[in-house]
C-alpha cells in the first residue's frame, strides 16, 4: 500500500524525483504524523533486502514530544560524559551545541522511529541501514521528511530503555525522525562517481 502508486511507464521519472525529494529534514511543521501512516511506511520498508532474508529489524515508534525530549536529554548527557572521559571522542565537535539546553538532538520532530535489533546479530548494522534507506524513501513518497540522527543512539538508562520498549538484548542502530517538512532543500552537490576500474 503506497501513498502515491507508481505508473509503470513513469517509474524511472518518478523514482528520480523521489531520490531528489529525499533530503535530511531538521525543520518540521507543527503537525502530527498519524500512527497509521508510520505503520504503513514501516510495513512497506520491510521489503528491504537483508542477509539471508534474516530481517533482524525491530521498531520502536515514539510520537510523544515529551518522551522524545527526554531521549534527547539522555543522549546529550551521555555524549558529554563521553567527551569528558575522552577529549578525542568523535562527539567533541558537537560539544558546544550539546551544552545548549535548548538544543534537541531530534529537532523537535513529532515522531521518532528507532530501528533496533539483536545485539549479537552479525550483520545488524548493514541490514538495519538498508531498511533505514527504504524507510526514508517511503516517507518521502508520502510527502514526509526524515533524518537519521546519529547523536540519538546514546540512550543507556535501563529504566528509560524499558519504558520505551527496547529489550535488553537489542541495540539501537538507526534513530530516524519523521515529520512534515517546512520546506525541502535543494540537493547538495554530489561528487562524480569514483569508479576505480571497469573490468570487462
Amino acid at each position: 500500500m503506497g501513498c502515491k502508486p507508481y505508473v509503470r511507464k513513469e517509474v524511472i521519472m518518478e523514482f528520480q524525483e523521489l531520490l531528489k525529494n529525499r533530503r535530511s529534514i531538521r525543520d518540521f511543521q507543527e503537525k502530527e504524523v498519524s500512527l497509521d501512516t508510520v505503520t504503513d511506511i514501516i510495513r512497506e520498508s520491510c521489503l528491504a533486502p537483508s542477509s539471508g532474508n534474516g530481517q533482524p529489524w525491530q521498531f520502536v515508534v515514539i510520537n510523544r514530544k515529551e518522551t522524545i525530549k527526554r531521549l534527547s536529554d539522555e543522549s546529550k548527557k551521555n555524549l558529554l560524559s563521553d567527551i569528558a572521559q575522552n577529549p578525542d571522542s568523535p562527539a567533541k565537535k558537537y560539544e558546544n551545541i550539546l551544552r545548549n539546553e535548548e538544543f534537541n538532538v531530534f529537532y523537535n520532530a513529532p515522531c521518532l522511529v528507532y530501528v533496533i535489533g539483536p545485539q549479537d546479530y552479525r550483520l545488524l548494522d548493514v541490514d538495519c541501514s538498508l531498511f533505514a534507506c527504504y524507510l526514508m524513501l517511503a516517507a518521502a513518497e508520502c510527502g514526509l521528511g526524515t533524518c537519521w540522527i546519529g547523536l540519538g543512539t546514546n540512550v543507556r538508562n535501563p529504566e528509560l530503555m524499558r519504558e520505551i520498549g527496547i529489550p535488553d538484548d537489542c541495540r539501537i542502530v538507526a534513530p530516524i525522525i519523521i515529520g512534515y517538512p517546512k520546506s525541502i532543500p535543494e540537493p547538495s552537490d554530489r561528487n562524480a562517481p569514483r569508479i576505480l576500474k571497469v573490468v570487462s
